[in-house]
C-alpha cells in the first residue's frame, strides 16, 4: 500500500473487516449449493439459491443505498454484521444437527443478500470519509485485490471443508463475520449524513441515486454503455466460453481453464491499478477494454484452445478492472457526501441489472446458432458498446462538470472514545475537485461490474466492497 494508506489506521482496519467476510462469503458461496445437493439431490433446488439472492438484491439495493444515507454508517455496518453472524449460526446449528430444510437455507440466503445491500452503500461511504481523495484510486484497487483474492482461494478453501464435514465452511463464515464486527467497531471514524425530513422510503429518495447519474452526461454514459451494455455482453461471452471450452459440460479442464484465467485477470488488474493510477486514463482504459473484448471475441469463434480462450479472459478481466477503478474513483469523488448511499446503490443497481441475462443470452444462441456465430454476435454487440465509448463526446471526463458542490455532512472525531451520538460540530468536509475533469482526484459505488466489484452473493452473510 501507498505510504499513507500503510499508516492510515481505520482503512486497514476496513480493509481486514472486509477480508474476513468476503473470504467466509466466498466458501460458503460453493458450500451452500452443495449443501442442498447433498440434502435434496435436486438440482433446481440448489439453484433456487441464486434465484433468490439475485432477486432479494436487485429488490433491496435502492432502499439500501437510503438507510445508508440516513443512519450513521459505522453504526449500520455493525448491525449488518451482527445480523449476518446471527443468520450463518442458525445455519450452522442447522447443519450441526442434521436436519436443514430448504425453507431456512432461503430465509438465510435472502437475508444475506438484504444485509449485503444495507451494508455495501455504508461501508462506501464510511470509506469516503477514512481515505483522503488523494488516495481514493489507491485504496479502492487494494479492496479489489482484496476481494480477488478471496474468490479465487474461498470456493476451494470452502470446498476442502465441506468434504471434511459440511458444518465447516459455515462455522468459518460465523467466524470471518464476528472478526469483520470486531475490526468495524475499532474503526474511529464517524460518517454521519445530516437529517432530512420526509419519509425515508419515498419516491424522490428512492430515485435520488439515479437522478444524480442521469444529470451527469458522463457518469450516465459509462454506467449505461459499460456498466449495462458491457456486462451483459462479457456475461454472455464468458458464459459461451465456459460452454465450448468444456465441450458442453464434458471437460472440466477446459471450463476450469476459463474460470481460473478470468479470476488471475481481475486480480492482476486489481494489484496494476496503483501503478497505473486509472482514475487518470479512465476514458482511454474503457475505450481500450471495450476493443479488445471485441477482437477477443471474434479471435474465441475461430481458435479453439481452452489455454488460449482463458488468457484471454483474463486479460479482457484485467483491464476492464483497472478501467473500473477508474470510473469508480470518480464516481466516489463527485457524488456529494449525503448522497454516497443512494448514488452507490444506484450505479450498482444499473450494473446488475442485466447480469443474469448475459448467460441465458449466450446459451440461447449457442443452441440456436453453434459457437462461431454466437460469438460473432457477442462481438457486435460489443463493437457497439466501443464505438459509443470511443466517439460519444459525453464518454470522455472532461465533458460535463457536478452541477452542484458536494455538501459537508460528516464527522471525524479522533478518538474511539467518540459516540456517534457526539455533539461537536463536524469539520469541514475536504474539498472536492472538479472530478469530471480529465485528471480526477480519486466504487466504490459498484463500478461496471465487469471488473466484478462484489455484489455477488449465493449463500449466507453480506457482501464486502
Amino acid at each position: 500500500m501507498a505510504a499513507s494508506l500503510r499508516n492510515n489506521r481505520d482503512f486497514r482496519l476496513l480493509w481486514m473487516s472486509g477480508l474476513f467476510a468476503v473470504l467466509g462469503t466466498q466458501m460458503t458461496a460453493l458450500a451452500l449449493p452443495l449443501l442442498v445437493l447433498r440434502e435434496t439431490g435436486s438440482p433446481v433446488q440448489a439453484g433456487a439459491i441464486s434465484t433468490v439472492s439475485v432477486t432479494a438484491v436487485l429488490i433491496t439495493m435502492l432502499p439500501g443505498g437510503v438507510m445508508a444515507d440516513r443512519v450513521e454508517r459505522r453504526r449500520l455496518m455493525r448491525l449488518c454484521d451482527l445480523g449476518s453472524f446471527c443468520a450463518v449460526g442458525a445455519l450452522v446449528v442447522a447443519v450441526w444437527s442434521g436436519h436443514v430444510p430448504l425453507p431456512l437455507v432461503l430465509l438465510v440466503a435472502g437475508a444475506g443478500a438484504v444485509i449485503g445491500s444495507l451494508y455495501g452503500p455504508a461501508a462506501f461511504g464510511l470509506m469516503r470519509s477514512v481515505v483522503p481523495p488523494d488516495d481514493m484510486g489507491t485504496a479502492t484497487a487494494r479492496l479489489q485485490a482484496r476481494t480477488s483474492t478471496a474468490r479465487l482461494v474461498g470456493p476451494v478453501i470452502g470446498g476442502a471443508l465441506f468434504g471434511l464435514h459440511p458444518v465447516l465452511p459455515f462455522l468459518a463464515e460465523a467466524v470471518g463475520l464476528l472478526l469483520s464486527t470486531i475490526c468495524v467497531a475499532l474503526v474511529r471514524t464517524r460518517s454521519r449524513s445530516e437529517a432530512r425530513a420526509g419519509s425515508a422510503f419515498s419516491k424522490a429518495e428512492l430515485t435520488a441515486g439515479l437522478s444524480f447519474l442521469w444529470r451527469l452526461p458522463y457518469l450516465r454514459t459509462v454506467l449505461l454503455v459499460f456498466g449495462l451494455g458491457m456486462n451483459f455482453a462479457f456475461g454472455a461471452l464468458t458464459f459461451t466460453a465456459l460452454t465450448v471450452f468444456s465441450g458442453g459440460g464434458r471437460s472440466g479442464l477446459g471450463g476450469g481453464t476459463v474460470v481460473t484465467f478470468i479470476s488471475v485477470g481481475a486480480l492482476t488488474g486489481a494489484l496494476l491499478a496503483p501503478r497505473l493510477r486509472p482514475e487518470r486514463h479512465t476514458w482511454a482504459l474503457i475505450t481500450a477494454t471495450c476493443w479488445f473484448c471485441v477482437a477477443s471475441a471474434l479471435a474465441m469463434a475461430w481458435v479453439r484452445v481452452p489455454l488460449f480462450a482463458g488468457l484471454l479472459c483474463a486479460a479482457c478481466m484485467c483491464l476492464s478492472t483497472v478501467a473500473s477503478i477508474g470510473f469508480l474513483s470518480t464516481l466516489l469523488t463527485v457524488t456529494p457526501g449525503d448522497r454516497v448511499g443512494r448514488v452507490q446503490s444506484a450505479a450498482g443497481f444499473l450494473s446488475s441489472l442485466v447480469q443474469p441475462f448475459g448467460p441465458l443470452a449466450g446459451g440461447a444462441l449457442l443452441t440456436a446458432y453453434g459457437s462461431r456465430t454466437t460469438f460473432g454476435a457477442i462481438a457486435g454487440v460489443l463493437a457497439v458498446s466501443a464505438a459509443i465509448v470511443t466517439f460519444a463526446p459525453s464518454a470522455r471526463p472532461g465533458s460535463a462538470a457536478p452541477e452542484e458542490p458536494p455538501a459537508p455532512d460528516e464527522t471525524r472525531p479522533g478518538t474511539e472514545a467518540a459516540d456517534e451520538a457526539d455533539a461537536r460540530p463536524a469539520p469541514q468536509e475536504r474539498p472536492v475537485p472538479d472530478a469530471l475533469s480529465a485528471r480526477p482526484v480519486p466504487d466504490a459505488t459498484p463500478a461496471p461490474a465487469t471488473a466484478g466489484i462484489p455484489t455477488d452473493r449465493t449463500g449466507a452473510g453480506s457482501p464486502r466492497p
